[in-house]
């Protein structure tokens, strides 16, 4: 076998290979879930019995996420669709809007064009850094697990352009076995247009691969062209319908068959298309016509034709237009039209869709239309908010999770970056503890300070605490830095004020207004800064400095008539730094940073239930800032409300109601 060959895909001789690392996954949400179907899953989670299927929407790198999925579900996969970079440079951007007015009536609009983050450019450094040879090393270790995933009877469809994909073939014909590739398909995406000293090139290519010899393949129909029902279906019965005729051989070899009283055979090289009990039902309805030279031919009725088999160049799916109902403005917005005849051809109903680049959550939303289950993962925080309201827009959508990696993710990162080898276990963690936090000090650009147990650095006066990577900074966490911060900063007996800033992954709910009382209470100035996901590689850092944001902070009224509870948003404050001056401006009411908001009614210090949600979209703008919600029974509940701004990012309250 002819081998494509690149820099990096062997080391020493040795075949790289992808991450191996299987992490549990953290539900960090339902959506549209019931309380029937929410106490349901927790009886039989309780029981210790297999919980009904959920469809997934993940965030984070397919790198971990998919060997994540492999326990779980190698070989059950029944179709996978991917639409990978296409070397285009700008793969995680995506555009950001500003509504300019705050009342709950439409209204235009400022767009800007949001930059990937730090470890989205990083991610698209991994995959185009060394050019082609990186991108092949990355898109072989995708397909491989991938391959993995698929049930036996799956098929792959690898979404490219004339960029890649002709390397990609390479790699897939290496991965999948080149008796395995089945078609290249070209889609013409675009109107013709003139590309300088070229032709225009208008056209993608899907390349489409199975698992194995035996694979789901429902036979595609497209319309006929009146040219072409004109000059085929010449003919017609007495009653009027109009047929064509047909032969009924096709290449390959058969044995005869009987039509009537006759044993005829096929002509040489072929074999005739339907079975003996076909053929008999075929001669009772009158639908065999025999030609002057005895040949048998099949009646093809106008009226009872599907149209004509779908063929490998696909001229008749629309790309998205600027005013098209589906568009959602996300740069690689694929039709849903497209994903549909992938879905229909190459699975059934209740059948597993699997899509690691989600996007704008275009597989997912046709997947969820055609009754098939699926799971989605993107690495942009973004896209999977792009999703989650595309779902949520959907008659009907079924109950689906919001999922991520987490803290495992995280643990998996520290070990792998500041474990030192050859200590003993207590001695090791230790070190890869401190090593840790000096490495997110000089991120914060914080001096290491020692003689503490809760205050590990010191910034601009401000003492600074790094929380673990596994765990929430929690109430009790910020009492005991508060007393050091304040021990630490009044040795002296001056008794002047203390500040610190607590950087954390995750923290409890509503520590902003936790601090205020510490604030009180101690008189220490405390702030929470959000340690960014894109520190997971610390080659982020070469990308640009890091950005520890103040967490947002939210008001909510609420007003409890019998047991009905209504809310009210009031205020919300968060960081904008990364919305440029000219749309800053346009902001005149603290609502224009909100895209979306959630309440769960019934709060269980678990995951966070989505019963309700507001949210603006490109048809309606506008948002609603009031809720309300009736109680069936009395008792002490606990409401949360989570609300995400412009860009994606996400701010939570909680609320302790007692109905009576």
């Amino acid at each position: 076998m002819t081998e494509l060959i690149w820099d990096g895909k062997y080391i020493d001789g040795k075949r790289q290979t992808p991450v191996r690392v299987a992490l549990p996954f953290q539900t960090i949400e339902t959506v549209n879930e019931s309380a029937a179907d929410r106490n349901r899953t927790l009886e039989l989670f309780s029981a210790g019995r297999t919980t009904d299927w959920r469809n997934r929407l993940i965030w984070g790198d397919k790198k971990y996420v998919l060997p994540s999925l492999l326990p779980e579900l190698a070989g059950k996969v029944n179709l996978a669709y991917i639409d990978p970079p296409f070397d285009t440079g700008a793969d995680f951007s995506f555009t950001a809007t500003v509504p300019l007015r705050h009342q709950n009536d439409e209204t235009d609009a400022i767009t800007f064009l949001k930059e990937p983050s730090i470890i989205e450019q990083k991610a698209y450094r991994d995959t185009w850094g060394r050019g082609l040879d990186s991108y092949l090393q990355w898109f072989y270790e995708t397909a491989v697990l991938l391959n993995e995933l698929l049930d036996e009877e799956g098929s792959l469809y690898v979404h490219l352009d004339w960029h890649i994909g002709h390397y990609a073939k390479a790699v897939l014909d290496e991965v999948f076995g080149i008796d395995r590739f089945k078609n290249e398909i070209v889609w013409k995406r675009s109107l013709p247009h003139n590309d300088p000293q070229k032709y225009g090139a208008i056209h993608d290519t899907l390349l489409f691969y199975v698992k194995g010899n035996s694979y789901t393949f429902n036979q595609q129909f497209v319309e006929q062209s009146e040219e072409y029902k004109k000059s085929h279906y010449t003919q017609r019965d007495p009653d009027g319908r109009i047929y064509r005729l047909q032969s009924l051989s096709a290449s390959g070899t058969g044995p005869a068959r009987k039509f009537g009283s006759k044993t005829i055979s096929p002509p040489k090289g072929t074999h005739w298309r339907f079975s003996q009990e076909r053929i008999d039902e075929l001669l009772e309805q009158g639908k065999i016509v025999f030609t002057s030279t005895g040949q048998p031919n099949f009646k093809r009725y106008l009226d009872e034709s599907k149209g004509s088999a779908l063929q490998s160049i696909w001229t008749d799916v629309n790309p998205l237009n600027p005013q098209a109902i589906e568009r959602l403005d996300y740069p690689t917005q694929k039709p849903e039209s497209l994903l549909e005849r992938i879905i229909k051809a190459s699975s059934n109903e209740g059948d597993l869709v699997l899509d690691c680049f989600g996007g704008s959550g275009t597989t997912a939303a046709v997947a969820e239309k055609l009754g098939r289950r699926w799971i989605t993962c993107d690495l942009g925080r973004f896209a999977i908010h792009t999703a989650r309201k595309r779902l949520l827009s959907l008659p009907r959508v079924k109950p689906f999770t919001v999922q991520n990696l987490g803290k495992y993710e995280r643990q998996a990162w520290q070990s792998a970056e500041f474990r030192n080898a050859g200590a003993d276990e207590l001695e090791e963690r230790r070190r890869s503890e401190a090593a840790y936090r000096d490495f997110i000090l000089n991120l914060y650009h914080s001096t290491p300070v020692s003689g503490h147990a809760w205050l590990h650095g010191i910034k601009s006066g401000r003492m600074v605490h790094v929380a673990p990577v596994d765990a929430p900074v929690t109430l009790s966490d910020v009492r005991s830095i508060a007393r050091e911060v304040w021990k630490a900063s009044n040795s002296s007996g001056e008794g002047r004020k203390a500040a610190a800033d607590i950087l954390g992954w995750e923290f409890a709910f509503e520590l902003n207004e936790t601090a205020k009382q510490i604030a009180a209470e101690s008189r220490v100035d405390v702030a929470f800064k959000k340690i960014p996901h894109e520190v997971l590689e610390k080659k982020a850092v070469e990308q640009g400095d890091i950005k520890f944001f103040e967490l947002g902070a939210l008001s909510v009224d609420t007003a409890l008539t019998k047991r009905e509870l209504r809310i009210k948003l009031t205020d919300f404050i968060v960081p904008t730094d990364d919305v440029p001056h000219d749309a800053l401006k346009s902001i005149t009411h603290w609502s224009q940073m909100i895209d979306y908001w959630a309440v769960d009614w019934d709060f269980k210090d678990d995951t966070f239930h989505n019963q309700w949600q507001s949210y603006r979209t490109r048809q309606d703008p506008a948002i609603e800032l009031k809720a309300k919600y009736e109680y069936a029974e009395p008792g002490d509940y606990k409401v949360m409300v989570k609300v995400i701004d412009i860009l994606g990012n996400d701010t939570t309250k909680t609320l302790d109601i007692k109905v009576r």
